[in-house]
């Protein structure tokens, strides 16, 4: 089945070139101009995916986020900014954006990025499998004070119930699934993204410092440890 894909962008001629890009590579494209348009659209017919710029008049890619997060929606976001820095990065997945694409930047990692995203809503994301003395009930995972739904894609630590964007909430059941375990900063961008960044990205540390945010509580012990130069374990210490 061809896949839908939502492309906001102001500017006409990177609107042109990845709206003829996404066709050629087999997606089905409906382009628009502005937030508004993409608001519209998104209420109108469902895409798979939306595509959308942070910088444009009125109402802005962040905006669009936080609108559809609001409605409930969660189809999955790729944001294309040419805002660079960490605390921008931030303010896009605390909106509700999935992943993110700086300008300039190569179509292929476009595509690539799309797909990651578009295998984990189809649930096609491969996890580990807790220990046979660890198992809990189909769909559930427990461990340390934390209680996901995975079929609900819903989260808690403790009573608190958490507010995860979709790469959040995928990233936390990875961990939770492997407690107690090193992941590595390889394993964890394929796992997650379908294909590692390089050593020079921030992508994963962002996304682990937003998620440590929403999980930390006063007095009660961190879950996400770093391990320096190898990567991530989720422990209760």
């Amino acid at each position: 089945m061809t896949q839908t894909v939502l492309l906001a962008e102001d500017d006409r001629a990177i609107r042109h070139a990845l709206e003829r890009a996404l066709t050629l590579e087999g997606y089905q494209v409906t382009a628009v101009a502005d937030g508004v348009e993409a608001l519209a659209q998104a209420h109108r017919t469902q895409p798979d995916v939306l595509v959308l710029d942070v910088m444009m008049p009125g109402i802005d890619g962040l905006q669009v986020c936080r609108v559809l997060r609001a409605e409930g929606d969660r189809t999955p976001i790729l944001m294309l900014t040419a805002l660079v820095e960490t605390a921008d990065r931030i303010a896009g997945l605390d909106a509700g954006a999935d992943d993110y694409v700086v300008k300039p930047f190569d179509v292929e990692e476009v595509f690539a990025r799309l797909r990651a995203l578009l295998r984990r809503t189809n649930g096609s994301a491969a996890f580990e499998m807790p220990k046979e003395e660890e198992k809990v009930p189909s769909g559930q995972v427990s461990v340390a004070g934390l209680r996901m739904d995975v079929q609900a894609r819903r989260a808690w630590r403790g009573a608190r119930e958490l507010e995860l964007t979709r790469t959040e909430f995928d990233l936390l059941e990875l961990l939770a699934r492997n407690t107690g375990i090193v992941l590595d900063h390889a394993t964890i961008y394929d796992r997650i993204w379908g294909y590692d960044f390089g050593p020079g990205s921030k992508n994963l540390a962002v996304y682990v410092g937003y998620l440590r945010r929403k999980l930390d509580e006063p007095g009660a012990p961190a879950l996400i440890h770093t391990v320096r130069g190898v990567g991530y374990v989720l422990r209760e210490d």
